[in-house]
């Protein structure tokens, strides 16, 4: 079987390490399955992706829904990025690590009155509005509070991005955005919103995308908005492109950040604004792994199968997408039969499985696998379904590490629902 090596995760004498530490020796600290990270992977990519576009002035926002633990979310801001969030929970967690206020902007399509109350009174850096009905009660609940409220209209662009269609965002069959026409007709009756400034004009066109040029199409496309509102005396602060940038799971053909911004980069110095990104799993997806015990191996008529201890309840991608996540032992087996077969894990669901019809090496009960590129939307994801404990998380620093979350306790699962049985 193809085993993955990177600067990163790295086989050392057939042991996989996660930089100089054994990742045998942290799951004997802390049992199995186990979220374990690179610190340096995720400096290392958002300096790679700061670099790229040094020529021009741009903010860079680390998308925390695709990996919120707060150590995750401090690393970043202490890096100076600012923080995309979707919601006040995502939210509080980057105002617990002491993220800025005016370093975070806020997405997301639905956002509660509430939330749009919290934004504007702790002065966020912007809202991101996504409907005509929700810049009415921005500027509605702004006027209640007497404040003046920063929003940028984030557009949808009608880009075909060829990727998974739950994760496609910049359709018009998509639920995000506004088209560009309604858009336009925003900003030019802003002066009928009394309590808000448009800041900005965004967009959001998809995640795991493999070329570059849907980029190049849409940031035309709304860089076009931008010079038309500009020609109107309409000034905008900011050119928001979003995230997306897909990296390598299996063997997609992805590209160079280096390459995305020599694209973009040439149609950005026409602008006379700041340029803003949103990437999530870029900077984090292949930082990570999930590490899992094989409990099980076993042959239903003629199908094979590897149980193990992580589940759709650890890693939901699988589940959901079909994702494919490369699996391969901690400990490299050389000259060992292959065979097909399904690695599965313990709920209670026929969905509930890792890999299906898996080219995979012969193994015995107690292995440990890794499930590789886990960094991104892996325990954001997680859950408690069939009561499961959410699993404890790694950071691994050269030749250390730390445990940053720990595995969820029993007292935990029922902390909230003991004191309230009424029978």
């Amino acid at each position: 079987m193809i085993y993955f090596d990177s600067n990163y995760f790295t086989y050392r004498k057939d042991k996989l390490f996660c930089e100089e530490i054994d990742v045998e020796d942290i799951i004997n600290t802390t049992g199995s399955p186990v979220y374990i990270y690179s610190k340096k992977f995720l400096k290392d990519h958002y300096h790679e992706f700061d670099n790229a576009f040094k020529e021009i002035a741009h903010s860079i926002f680390f998308a925390i829904k695709s990996n919120f633990n707060l150590n995750i979310v401090k690393l970043f801001a202490q890096m100076n990025s600012g923080i995309d969030v979707n919601s006040d929970g995502e939210l509080y967690r980057a105002l617990k690590v002491g993220v800025n206020p005016d370093r975070i902007i806020f997405s997301g399509v639905g956002k509660t009155q509430n939330e749009i109350e919290l934004a504007i009174k702790i002065g966020l850096l912007m809202i991101k509005a996504e409907s005509e009905e929700e810049i009415h009660l921005i500027d509605k609940t702004a006027a209640s509070m007497n404040k003046i409220a920063p929003v940028a209209i984030r557009v949808n662009p009608d880009v075909d991005v060829q990727t998974h269609p739950y994760i496609s965002t910049g359709l018009s069959e998509n639920k995000f955005g506004v088209d560009a026409d309604t858009a336009m007709k925003i900003y030019y009756e802003f002066k009928r919103f009394k309590h808000i400034k448009f800041v900005g004009i965004d967009m959001h066109i998809g995640s795991q995308i493999t070329k570059i040029e849907p980029f190049v199409e849409a940031a035309e496309k709304l860089s076009k908005l931008y010079f038309q509102l500009k020609s109107k005396g309409i000034k905008l602060e900011h050119f928001d492109m979003g995230g997306g940038i897909g990296v390598v799971y299996k063997n997609e053909k992805t590209f160079r950040i280096k390459e995305f911004a020599g694209a973009l980069i040439p149609l950005f110095k026409k602008l006379d604004c700041n340029i803003f990104f949103e990437p999530g799993r870029f900077l984090t997806a292949n930082g990570g792994i999930l590490a899992t015990k094989v409990l099980y191996t076993k042959k239903n008529h003629g199908k094979n199968f590897i149980v193990v201890d992580a589940s759709m309840s650890e890693l939901l991608r699988p589940s959901i997408y079909r994702a494919y996540h490369h699996i391969q032992p901690i400990n490299k087996k050389i000259n060992v039969d292959e065979f097909i077969t399904d690695i599965v894990g313990p709920v209670c669901e026929s969905g509930d499985f890792l890999a299906k019809d898996r080219e995979f090496v012969k193994c015995v009960q107690g292995e440990v696998l890794a499930v590789m590129s886990a960094g991104a939307y892996g325990m954001v994801m997680a859950s408690n379904y069939n009561s499961r404990r959410r699993p404890p998380e790694v950071l691994v620093d050269r030749n250390s590490f730390k445990i940053i979350r720990n595995r969820e306790t029993f007292d935990y699962l029922i902390f909230d629902e003991l004191n309230k049985l009424t029978m």
